[in-house]
């Protein structure tokens, strides 16, 4: 039973984030950063470097699958548990096939046998008996009690000894009990038990069933779990990445490197800006703005390669992160398409209402599927120039105007086919400009209220800018305030080397 993950939740994503607490700017001012936390509650502690043995390292493994899990359950709320065939092809699936039929037609010949050997039979009767206790809810003492009294395997084998256990009975038990505890989607399997007659077929039926059923109630706990998690999401992912922190020193490495590339980047933009001396350029560091480190820093999580490890306090978002980058890529390429169409032909489509989305409805169809190694940009940049030729010059055509030339369509083609090349001029200033507006995104105190305007160019695809900007922000502005007080110690090591240690708050505290 693979974990499955509906990919259409990251709105539920961005209520959460709005619902458990704003996160501002002030959270990560200079003051903050340079002020003495080292009592504060929210503070990490840190801990000196020591060896790792392997049973802490499956603690913190196990720390931050439960961490991951429940980052899961909280912000996707159609987040389950899914049932899953394993491929009929599959050595594993093959396998399984094999080792089961062996088992039922063991079985089967045990039940034919005269007198029958009824052994294998009692185990699984015992194996069912403790299945459907563990559905039962707390004070459920009538049902327990019957469960146990009919499923009683010490006297099914004085009745096996005597030849006396009525099994089809005691299957019929079994399928009205599962009746009764039962979700109603499972109402029609329940109904095809009935109906069976060969009796290791129904044990294995209801073995099918029972697994179906524990499924069911694994999904209910999930719903149950769901709005407690929500409520305390925050101080459960902070308390158990600390624990993670306690049993691996390192797990802050890479996040330490990443935000270590972030100042860089500062310090080089700085740098490019004004020609300053070395001195110069050492204490433009302590002026450089925390907020302004890691939200650049967020930003280059938008064209990351994620064949690399992400920092591991963006672990739980990886999927999303990831999501978010190929629809960028994805809305990146529209945008261009249409910009480059709009500088070729645009007085010839001027006139046309709607022709910018029309050229968008073209495009997507077409760029499905581009994060897929097997995907062919140019060959779908080809197919798309040829569309829109196709569509500019039919509108043309209704309008009673000529058509685009030979050479004009040519030349149309061949811009849009390459917008694959690297450095392509188009290509850059969109990108650009995307970043332009997921930065300005960042610097907003409150993303749900207002959007910041859209930079020229984009607004064909303003409102998908817009979607994923606010999915995207959610999933920042949560990860700060999770992960705030880890990034803060870094940041205060790095940005403030000098500072005195009492100032810093990098040692651990005492209690």
């Amino acid at each position: 039973m693979p974990l499955s993950d509906d990919q259409n939740s990251d709105s539920d994503s961005s209520r959460l984030s709005e619902s458990t607490a704003s996160s501002s700017d002030s959270e990560y001012s200079r003051q903050s950063f340079t002020s003495d936390s080292s009592s504060k509650p929210s503070s990490p502690a840190s801990s000196p470097p020591k060896m790792v043995t392997f049973d802490e390292l499956m603690a913190a493994a196990r720390n931050l699958t439960d961490l991951t899990l429940a980052h899961e359950i909280a912000v996707n709320a159609n987040f389950c548990i899914k049932h899953e065939d394993l491929p009929q092809n599959s050595l594993v699936g093959t396998v399984k096939r094999i080792v089961h039929k062996a088992f039922w037609d063991h079985l089967e010949s045990e039940l034919n046998e005269d007198p029958p050997e009824y052994e294998h039979a009692i185990k699984l009767f015992e194996e069912i008996k403790e299945i459907l206790l563990s559905f039962l809810t707390p004070g459920a003492n009538r049902i327990q009690n019957q469960i146990c009294e009919v499923l009683d395997t010490d006297l099914i084998r004085q009745q096996a000894e005597h030849n006396a256990v009525d099994i089809h009975g005691l299957a019929n038990y079994i399928i009205n009990t599962m009746g009764k505890l039962c979700a109603p989607i499972r109402d029609n399997d329940i109904k095809q038990l009935k109906a069976t007659d060969n009796i290791v077929e129904l044990l294995r039926q209801i073995f099918h069933v029972l697994d179906l059923m524990k499924m069911d109630m694994a999904n209910y706990t999930i719903q149950c779990l769901r709005p407690y998690l929500q409520r305390n999401l925050v101080d459960y992912e902070r308390t158990k990445f600390q624990e993670i922190l306690e049993e691996t020193p390192s797990a802050l490495d890479l996040t330490t490197e990443w935000i270590k590339e972030s100042i860089e980047d500062e310090l080089s933009s700085i740098s490019d800006e004004s020609s300053s001396s070395s001195g110069a350029d050492h204490s433009s560091k302590s002026n450089i703005s925390p907020t302004l480190v890691l939200n650049n820093g967020y930003l280059k999580l938008l064209q990351w390669d994620y064949h690399k490890t992400i920092p591991e306090t963006l672990i739980t978002d990886e999927v999303r992160l990831q999501e978010l980058r190929e629809k960028l890529n994805q809305l990146k390429i529209i945008a261009c398409v249409c910009l480059i169409t709009n500088n070729m032909v645009g007085a010839a489509i001027v006139d046309v209402p709607d022709f910018a989305d029309q050229l968008k409805r073209v495009s997507v169809p077409l760029l499905e599927g581009m994060s897929k190694k097997t995907f062919d940009l140019k060959e779908a940049l080809n197919a798309i120039g040829v569309q829109i030729c196709s569509k500019v010059n039919g509108s043309l055509s209704e309008r009673g105007l000529p058509t685009l030339n030979a050479e004009t369509q040519n030349n149309l083609m061949g811009q849009i086919a390459s917008i694959v090349e690297e450095n392509n001029p188009v290509c850059s200033l969109i990108d650009k400009r995307i970043q332009l507006f997921m930065k300005s995104l960042l610097a907003l105190p409150s993303f749900q209220k207002c959007m910041p305007a859209v930079p020229g160019g984009l607004s064909v695809i303003q409102t998908e800018m817009e979607f994923v900007g606010s999915q995207y922000a959610s999933i920042v502005n949560f990860n700060k305030q999770v992960y705030g007080p880890f990034y803060a110690n870094i940041l205060r090591k790095l940005l403030f080397p000098e500072a005195p240690i009492g100032k810093t708050g990098t040692e651990a505290p005492t209690n």
